[in-house]
């Protein structure tokens, strides 16, 4: 809140698994914002990733001008954060930032800003709270750490 403090915000979701903790960071941001979604795809149903990154849904208004922050649940290989961020700066907006609750910076591969970071964890497959093993377990209230 103090520092997007009177900036036009727009919370950008990605689909799926930031649901859940975009939820909840948008109830405690004290002034208005709005939400919009994009979804990216790399992982399928698999638990590794592909290392290629698509763009499956975008949003679809004009963000020209307007503060973005971008809300993702897990910063893993770095590969869908870099995409979408890469994507939504070419619709010019005043700026673009990541805030993710996970960031399993031993897995990077590609270099990408995250000015927001909740924890920092293992290499470890996690689910749970928005997170999934394919589609399944997005539901649970807390993230676990499962044995592949």
């Amino acid at each position: 809140s103090r520092d997007y403090a009177g900036k036009d915000l727009v919370l950008v979701g990605v689909l799926k698994a930031a649901v859940p903790f975009l939820a909840d960071l948008a109830r405690m941001i004290t002034f208005p914002v709005e939400m919009e979604f994009i979804e990216a795809s790399s992982y399928g149903s698999g638990t590794a990733s592909s290392g290629s990154v698509r763009i499956v849904k975008d949003i679809g208004r004009d963000i020209t001008a307007r503060h973005l922050l971008l809300v993702d649940c897990i910063a893993d290989s770095g590969r869908t954060l870099r995409t979408v961020m890469d994507r939504l700066r070419e619709r010019h907006p005043a700026s673009v930032e990541a805030v993710v609750l996970v960031d399993k910076s031993v897995r990077r591969a590609v270099d990408v800003p995250i000015r927001y970071i909740g924890i920092e964890v293992p290499d470890r497959f996690l689910v749970g709270y928005g997170l999934d093993r394919a589609q399944q377990y997005r539901n649970l209230p807390y993230i676990a750490a499962v044995k592949i």
